[in-house]
């Protein structure tokens, strides 16, 4: 099995144990994956499912971390470009690269990382909020609600509620009803 299926199993088994009723065990779950120098992470209940690259129609006009829409099996849905977002160099996809299907801002989204890293647990005593720094750095880790202790190592905890502003929220749904009404 591939590294990439044996995680999607992982992420399925977690998010199996979350919808069960009454079970607090996958509150501390983490889905990592990885962005330039830098390795991330998103709660397990952020996460539908990881999927291969599709291929994604553009939408004109938008942020260039917003790579477009793809159709997930009949429901439209836009992707973003993590490393784009983080204003990072950007990166041909490879076969590593994937997309994590999340709930954003109550809207279904596919975020575009390099690679997957690991499902892992991470206790709330060794989360801490992110460092106090200045307008440039700040604006840069505005997506970072805390920084975990994992090991040797450190990741940087995403809040995907912050990845998209609200006029790019505007800028997709009107893209998305806008290849709706094309359909019809």
């Amino acid at each position: 099995m591939d590294q990439l299926s044996e995680l999607k199993k992982q992420v399925d088994e977690a998010l199996i144990a979350t919808n069960a009723d009454g079970d607090d065990s996958q509150k501390c779950k983490y889905m990592t994956f990885k962005s330039g120098n830098e390795f991330y992470g998103l709660k397990i209940q952020y996460v539908n499912e990881i999927i291969q690259i599709p291929p994604i129609t553009a939408i004109p006009r938008t942020e260039d971390y917003i790579k477009g829409l793809i159709n997930l099996r009949g429901k439209i849905i836009p992707v973003i470009d993590v490393r784009l977002r983080f204003k990072q160099e950007p990166l041909k996809y490879d076969e590593r690269t994937c997309i994590i299907v999340v709930i954003v801002n109550a809207m279904t989204v596919g975020l575009i990382v390099e690679k997957i890293a690991d499902v892992i647990e991470i206790k709330e005593d060794n989360i801490l909020p992110p460092p106090k720094m200045g307008r440039v750095e700040r604006a840069n880790h505005r997506f970072v609600y805390g920084i975990a202790r994992v090991g040797n190592s450190v990741k940087l905890l995403l809040d995907p509620d912050r990845l998209l502003n609200d006029e790019d929220l505007s800028a997709i749904e009107l893209s998305n009803n806008n290849m709706i009404a094309m359909k019809e």
